[in-house]
């Protein structure tokens, strides 16, 4: 899914009930994926209190599965063109599946790290490859549409189903089971991907480019792990130059795609004001929703004392705000101007973040409930996005815009992990006392381990108060996006000829 690259339909169109069969499978392929990431938030305080994971190791076991997805997407998309795009699915569901039974063996922080990282690779395979397959399975450009809308719902559905299916989990079985739920349905994946799926590659493929790979990979790893030091230690010249030395990579791979005559990443799409508008919304989006699910959960459970199970229910209100206004958002557009839907849909995101921040103290789940439904209907807009995502592409380029639209996901989940999680936890960390124990500043997990009531009460509090500076940083930066996206998406922008 590169520049220039083509998507070439299979010799003969698969069948109807072939090809929704094999929209269910890559449908279900997702959803598995999103799951995982919600069942891990609900699995943290379990997790901690087993390992012990400091707070950076902690921020690490989250974000590295994204971080390493976001690196590779471009490099599994640009194989999967090559080497057939069914293929490249099923590797990933077996290294996924792989993965998940390695957790068996995890003893350590480390070793979570590890088990992460290959979910990642993992991951890195599977998502552009449904995309890719989507288009070759559906070359009717109105039956694509509604292919790629219920592959995107299932996105939302994902939200809603993997906190209950988490809880349950948790409920009755240890941490584990987050990830060895992926097991089975790995198994029944590759069966039905073989059984149901044609193989598809591209006609042009585009260049393999490992120098630029390493550079975006090394750069971003670089740059969050200066993010994750900033927060936790402050400046130091150590956290200066790794962070350094990763903006200098990452512009590196920039200059190397500007340059390169077949990129694997076409940068110079960003050119187009509406393209940049679009990847601005999805990034800053995924960037503020999958922060608040953690943290939020943390709260429930760590604070509240909630169950893993409740905690999972409690988190509902987000999905239901995007399940309910994910299919209205396109009707709204084409009525009144993808432009609004964009900054609308933005702002009231930033409202129920800018709520955390405003709600009454002591915090109670009424007003959390409300927040989390709002930060919900902030989601709904994506398909918009993603529509103005592929209009500012042109056809041929239309690889290469999938590949940036899935990145900017997966980036925005890393960095808003990183830069916001980290905030919160510097706020915690300033509202204990100057001599509270390492183990009570790494984490509130750790603080509620220790035999010492007053300072878990403490604890409690600076960790309620991070949650509305959160809330607060969070909704500010969706504002300013919000403004952002106002100037750069054209107010003429018309999606009817959209080529998704």
């Amino acid at each position: 899914m590169t520049a220039g690259t083509t998507y070439s339909p299979p010799a003969a169109t698969p069948s109807a009930r072939r090809r929704w069969g094999g929209l269910a499978v890559l449908s279900a392929s997702l959803l598995v994926v999103v799951m995982d990431m919600t069942i891990l938030n609900l699995a943290l305080p379990a997790m901690g209190e087993d390992l012990r994971p400091s707070s950076v190791e902690q921020l690490w076991i989250v974000d590295i599965y994204s971080l390493v997805l976001a690196g590779l997407l471009v490099t599994a998309s640009a194989l999967g063109d090559r080497l057939g795009r069914r293929r490249m699915l099923v590797t990933g569901f077996v290294i996924f599946g792989a993965a998940s039974l390695g957790v068996l063996l995890a003893d350590s922080p480390a070793s979570v790290i590890a088990i992460r990282v290959l979910l990642g690779v993992g991951g890195a395979m599977i998502m552009p490859s449904t995309l890719s397959l989507i288009r070759s399975l559906f070359p009717d450009a109105r039956e694509r549409a509604t292919a790629l809308g219920i592959w995107g719902a299932t996105a939302a559905a994902g939200g809603a189903l993997g906190p209950i299916v988490g809880g349950a989990l948790l409920q009755n079985f240890s941490w584990h089971s987050a990830f060895l739920f992926n097991v089975p349905v790995m198994v029944v994946a590759v069966v039905a991907a073989l059984m149901l799926l044609p193989e598809s590659r591209s006609d042009r493929p585009g260049r393999l480019d490992p120098l630029a790979t390493g550079l975006s990979i090394v750069g971003m790893v670089g740059l969050v792990y200066a993010i994750k030091e900033l927060g936790k230690d402050g400046i130091t010249v150590e956290v200066l130059v790794i962070g350094l030395v990763g903006a200098a990579l990452l512009a590196g791979f920039v200059l190397r795609c500007l340059r390169a005559a077949e990129p694997m990443l076409e940068i110079r799409l960003f050119r187009g004001r509406g393209f940049t508008a679009g990847v601005l919304t999805a990034l800053i989006t995924s960037f503020a929703m999958v922060a608040a699910l953690l943290l939020i959960s943390q709260w429930l459970q760590l604070v509240q004392g909630w169950s893993p199970l409740a905690s999972g229910v409690a988190l509902l209100p987000m999905a239901v705000g995007g399940l309910v206004g994910s299919p209205l958002a396109p009707v709204v557009a084409q009525r009144i101007g993808p432009r609004t839907v964009l900054v609308g849909g933005l702002a009231i995101g930033a409202v129920g973040f800018l709520l955390l921040f405003l709600l009454p103290q002591p915090l109670s789940y009424a007003g959390i409930a409300a927040s989390l439904t709002l930060i919900g209907i902030g989601t709904a807009p994506l398909a918009v996005a993603s529509a103005v995502i592929m209009a500012g592409a042109p056809v041929d380029k239309a690889g290469s815009a999938a590949a940036i639209e899935e990145s900017s996901y997966e980036i925005g989940a890393a960095l808003g992990i990183t830069v916001l999680g980290s905030l919160a936890a510097a706020v915690y960390r300033a509202g204990l006392p100057a001599d509270a124990p390492a183990q009570a500043r790494e984490s509130l997990a750790g603080a509620l381990t220790l035999d010492n009531p007053t300072l878990a009460g403490i604890a409690r509090t600076a960790f309620t108060d991070s949650l509305t500076w959160f809330g607060l940083s969070g909704g500010v930066l969706m504002l300013a996006v919000a403004g952002l996206v106002l100037y750069l998406t054209p107010r003429t922008l018309d999606l009817s000829a959209t080529h998704h």
